[in-house]
């Protein structure tokens, strides 16, 4: 049983894994990170490795895995949910106006209405 996030390179990506972190820790589960850039696109200057170095000692972290050329976002998250055996599901989430996420739809969408377990949707900052 494991703790997945989903993340890439950007602000709510960060929070996210920030966040799974914690949960982690709090439920004393495993992590596992699905790194939502393709296997096959470079990471420079990536921070994850020092997000992931944050972790107390006692999250095991589990190695990254990245999703692979042709895979849709959400259906790389969905699947390494199935596969990790995950209890809960962390996800960064950026603001997207109504007509925007009705003409092109989301991974957030997709991944709250398909997944077999609880999911976390987090933001990078908070509005007052």
């Amino acid at each position: 049983m494991t703790v997945l996030v989903a993340y890439n390179p950007s602000p709510h990506g960060e929070a996210a894994v920030r966040t799974a972190i914690t949960e982690a820790a709090r439920r004393g589960l495993a992590l596992h990170v699905v790194h939502l850039a393709r296997s096959d696109d470079p990471v420079d200057g990536d921070p994850l490795d020092d997000l992931l170095a944050q972790a107390p000692a006692g999250v095991d972290v589990q190695p990254v895995t990245r999703r692979t050329s042709g895979t849709e976002p959400a259906d790389a998250i969905l699947d390494a949910a199935d596969r990790t055996g995950a209890t809960l599901v962390v996800l960064g989430s950026r603001k997207r106006s109504s007509a925007g996420t009705f003409l092109i739809g989301t991974t957030t969408q997709r991944v709250l209405l398909d997944s077999p377990v609880p999911v976390l949707v987090v933001k990078d900052t908070y509005d007052d």
